[in-house]
């Protein structure tokens, strides 16, 4: 992948404030900030696991959610601050069932209207 005309190794992420995953070979990101930083330092991954549910602040405040992240990366793809991969594709390991659909259906159908 090319981006600012840097080449990029393809990685994988997985974004979760508790879980971590049971292959190695993912990066994770415990916070959309951790992932944002990941993604602008080694482009966007060809892979990511999202969850929704991202935990909250010391007052209660819920943190930004992998929705927020797949709005972000979306948002950079159309700008073009940075690229999705050819190959790009995802999974949704929410627990949250209203949360994981709308990041599915949300990145589905940029997929489908990039494509």
């Amino acid at each position: 992948m090319l981006i600012s005309n840097v080449y990029y190794q393809s990685w994988k992420l997985y974004v979760d404030d508790i879980r971590t995953p049971d292959d190695k070979t993912f990066n994770v990101a415990r916070t959309v900030a951790e992932a944002q930083i990941l993604i602008r330092q080694q482009g966007v991954p060809e892979f990511i696991s999202f969850d929704h549910d991202l935990g909250v602040d010391e007052m209660g405040k819920l943190f930004p959610t992998g929705y927020d992240l797949a709005k972000w990366i979306v948002e950079m793809d159309m700008d073009a601050v940075l690229t999705l991969p050819n190959e790009f594709d995802f999974t949704v390991h929410s627990k949250n069932p209203v949360g994981a659909e709308n990041i599915r259906s949300y990145l589905n159908n940029y997929l489908v209207f990039k494509g």
